[in-house]
């Protein structure tokens, strides 16, 4: 019985850096919000159609990028096409905030920033934090997110 229990106990200590390495990390949020504002800036539209179409080039793992106007318009999605066209302005997540709202307000502020708020985790299906990088470009603001586990 010692024998399993420690096969178990190891088994769970190995798979445990693999299940944290399977999410997306700030720098790679970075980098992701980074490659597509260079991308927006050398072809727009077909940067657009190719984040909404799940391009592999723009996901990594739970990792996506998604681009709004500055009215809060959705321009691009990485997970979810049928937000593309849509005036996301008053969309709040589960504790009620109005992160689009915010969204807009910080591009016009600061340009590039960190957001916290609450998604849908793609991976998991549940409801958790997630922190947003943000940056304006020209009049689009992309977007990145990592979640809090």
């Amino acid at each position: 019985m010692k024998k399993f229990l420690f096969a178990v106990a190891a088994a769970s200590f190995i798979a445990m850096p693999v299940l944290a390495d399977s999410y997306a990390t700030p720098k790679e949020a970075e980098a992701m919000v980074s490659k597509a504002a260079k991308a927006l800036q050398a072809n727009r539209d077909a940067t657009l159609k190719e984040i909404t179409a799940k391009d592999k080039k723009w996901v990594d793992r739970d990792l996506y990028p998604v681009v709004y106007d500055m009215n809060g318009k959705c321009l691009a999605h990485g997970q979810n096409a049928k937000s593309v066209g849509k005036d996301l302005i008053d969309l709040a997540d589960a504790d009620g905030k109005e992160f689009i709202k915010e969204r807009v307000e910080l591009a016009k502020s600061k340009g590039k920033f960190w957001q916290d708020y609450k998604f849908t985790d793609p991976v998991s299906k549940k409801v958790l934090p997630k922190s947003a990088y943000c940056e304006k470009v020209g009049e689009d603001i992309v977007c990145a997110g990592i979640y809090k586990h």
